[in-house]
């Protein structure tokens, strides 16, 4: 399937299938990195319900198969959250569509940068984000010390 036969959509994240997405991100982080903890990366679905926040799935054939939130962090800057894509449905686009939705959707609430943290166990993610115009950032917030920690952070263009 292409990129083009996603669709995204803004849903709130305590929906059965976000909850469903959330939790299969979860395990496969607690797998990455040998954790015994629920791998939720101080997610709570209630911060992208906040204004200036959105929590969105893509759907393939009425199946969520791809997700990512973004919330406020300070000022102009929002930072992006739980990105995953189900296993068997990698290497096909739908984490850049999905990336790109949460984006645009940044700019139509104002923010002008976006800033996100991944893993050092996921080359994947490193890979999109550097390729989406990501760039190393010192890390921020509570990830400071942290050293499996990568931070990014994105200037938007303006439409």
């Amino acid at each position: 399937m292409s990129e083009a036969a996603m669709e995204i959509v803004a849903v709130d994240p305590r929906l059965p299938e976000a909850v469903e997405l959330i939790h299969a991100l979860s395990e496969d982080l607690a797998e990455r990195y040998d954790r015994v903890d629920d791998g939720s990366g101080h997610f709570q679905p209630e911060g992208a319900l906040v204004a200036g926040s959105a929590f969105v799935i893509g759907r393939l054939g009425g199946r969520a198969v791809a997700c990512g939130a973004l919330r406020p962090l300070e000022g102009q800057v929002a930072e992006i959250k739980r990105m995953f894509v189900v296993p068997d449905c990698r290497g096909r686009g739908y984490s850049k569509a999905v990336l790109r939705e949460l984006e645009r959707l940044a700019r139509e609430n104002g923010y002008t940068t976006v800033r996100l943290e991944t893993g050092d166990r996921q080359p994947e993610a490193i890979r999109l984000y550097e390729r989406s115009g990501y760039y190393r950032i010192p890390n921020f917030g509570i990830y400071v010390g942290s050293q499996r920690s990568v931070c990014f952070e994105k200037q938007l263009p303006m439409p």
